[in-house]
């Protein structure tokens, strides 16, 4: 029963954290640049705590799972219609309305101004912030990690007879340095390089004695591991780094979960990511019980390096999803700003508010068709 709480407990810490973080940003540019705040919360449903200063809600909800930074006018109520008018496409008529948006909105929140009434770039930038959070989330984190531990070198521990890293020769001590033209800094990027890539034949650098050495080798596929592998079996170790090397391997860090995220969306996309791949909140739950477990065994110290891995992945990926060009997520808005910044006035804000609503709905839907995947997926296991 104490372990169930405890990972309760470390799930929703996770989960909060990397929202918060992730929320935080759009407040902080959003209130850097004047735009009123109407309401910030964390987690959706029934409200637990609810307080209103400055003109901004602040308040917590039941369920953990998401959170919002209401800006105010970012409903529609406060767009900026177009008239047919052909004067209406000078840039100027934009900026006029802009400007009487902004004195209206004073009497609502002193010296604040609605979304849409906000220049351009500063709307952009506040959109920006949210995913940038996270992926600055992902780099502190990094750098505790690696500073405490080390990286994963790519010096290989040794090769699986009849695979292809052992007919070419390869052994134990061996620094892979690219593969098929794709820099290796740590030792994941091989595994994640026969994911993606899977059977593709490609040549391999790898350093033995100080020299450089190369060859092709063709990827075998493996019945127990269910996909494609060189035979490179695991790393010697991890490596302590000096404060330059963890700087520079905690900024690789976030590069490989954001890689690996963009990867995994065109996997998707292709079809080769089934419905069981993908996990919401129940699935993260679970996998966060399994780390736990594997963990606990070495320790409260391991036990929390494993969870912080676990809040850069998903911080990372909170960060691209995010960034996608899909209506009602930042990615969405950004580009309806791009658009506005070309032709050099804003789209109808009555009209964008339809859909990013429609993508709100698409986007529920998704997240209940996981909820229940992730559901029925427990059950059968």
């Amino acid at each position: 029963m104490a372990d169930l709480i405890i990972k309760a407990l470390l799930f929703v810490v996770m989960f909060a954290l990397i929202i918060i973080v992730h929320e935080g940003g759009h407040f902080l540019l959003g209130k850097k640049n004047n735009i009123g705040v109407r309401e910030f919360s964390i987690g959706f449903g029934p409200t637990l705590f609810g307080v209103n200063y400055h003109g901004t809600k602040y308040a917590l909800h039941l369920f953990p799972f998401g959170g919002a930074c209401m800006f105010e006018g970012m409903d529609g109520s406060y767009g900026i219609d177009e008239d047919d008018d052909e004067d209406n496409d000078d840039i100027d008529v934009a900026v006029d309305e802009r400007e009487a948006l902004a004195d209206e909105a004073l009497q609502y929140s002193e010296g604040t101004v609605p979304f849409p009434a906000a220049g351009v770039w500063a709307r952009i930038a506040t959109v920006v912030a949210g995913p940038v959070g996270n992926f600055l989330l992902a780099f502190f984190l990094s750098l505790f990690i690696i500073g405490s531990i080390g990286y994963d070198k790519p010096e290989i521990a040794g090769v699986i007879e009849g695979y292809p890293a052992a007919t070419a020769g390869l052994q134990e001590g061996d620094v892979i340095k690219s593969i098929g033209g794709h820099k290796i800094v740590v030792y994941r990027d091989i595994s994640a390089y026969t994911m993606f890539f899977r059977e593709k034949s490609a040549e391999v650098v790898y350093e033995r004695d100080g020299k450089d050495y190369s060859t092709v080798l063709t990827p075998l596929y493996s019945e127990s591991d269910g996909r494609y592998l060189f035979g490179i079996a695991g790393y010697k170790g991890r490596v302590k780094a000096n404060p330059l090397e963890v700087v520079r391997y905690s900024v690789h860090e976030v590069y490989y979960w954001i890689d690996i995220t963009y990867k995994s969306l065109g996997m998707m996309f292709q079809g080769r990511v089934k419905a069981d791949d993908l996990a919401g909140p129940v699935g993260v739950a679970k996998v966060v019980g399994d780390t736990y477990d594997e963990a606990k065994p070495d320790g409260i110290f391991y036990i929390w390096l494993n969870m912080l891995n676990l809040t850069i992945l998903l911080s990372a990926n909170l960060g691209v999803m995010n960034l996608l060009p899909i209506p009602a997520l930042d990615g969405g808005r950004l580009v309806f700003l791009v658009i506005e910044v070309i032709r050099g006035k804003p789209i109808d804000q009555e009209k964008e508010a339809m859909i990013h609503f429609a993508g709100i709905m698409v986007i529920l839907a998704l997240m209940v068709f996981v909820m229940f995947n992730d559901i029925g997926r427990f059950f059968r296991h």
